[in-house]
């Protein structure tokens, strides 16, 4: 895999809390926890999502060596691939919340998108702008050309 933050543990407990977090966010669709993590959480979660979208058993074979349960395996190849086929990626949202009491820690909220009970509300897309006639090669040419401002006369009063 790719470099991740290493978030104050050794390799195999940092790999096995982001596999079960992102298991429980999957299951639960909204987890609170640390902002670092929860970066970390969104990366993954979104690979996950994109494994279900494929469909294949390769795929299948991939999430499920990562996810821990089945019932986390069923929802990310069959209601999770369903919501998010016409998205192109994005898939998890991240809002932050408050300062955690006992040592100041940022937490925030990471759900996924697109779901009942929401803490905001997705944007809407950006609509396209409409497209304009090409122009001819001389048109454009006229068009693009760029004028220098007027020279300033020097005097003799200003040596």
């Amino acid at each position: 895999m790719t470099k991740f933050r290493k978030l104050g543990r050794p390799t195999g407990h940092r790999m096995s809390m982001l596999r079960t977090m992102v298991s429980q966010l999957v299951k639960h669709e909204r987890i609170e926890t640390t902002v670092a993590k929860a970066k970390e959480i969104r990366r993954l979660a979104d690979n996950m999502v994109q494994l279900g979208k494929e469909g294949s058993q390769c795929a299948a074979r991939r999430a499920a060596s990562f996810v821990r349960g089945d019932d986390v395996l069923h929802k990310l190849f069959t209601e999770l691939a369903y919501r998010y086929k016409d998205r192109a990626g994005g898939y998890t949202r991240l809002l932050r919340t408050r300062i955690r009491v006992g040592d100041a820690a940022p937490m925030a909220y990471i759900e996924f998108i697109d779901r009942e009970n929401e803490l905001r509300q997705s944007k809407p897309p950006t609509p396209q702008p409409p497209q304009r006639a090409p122009l001819d090669p001389w048109t454009r040419s006229r068009l693009s050309r760029q004028f220098a401002p007027p020279k300033e006369e020097k005097s003799g009063s200003d040596l």
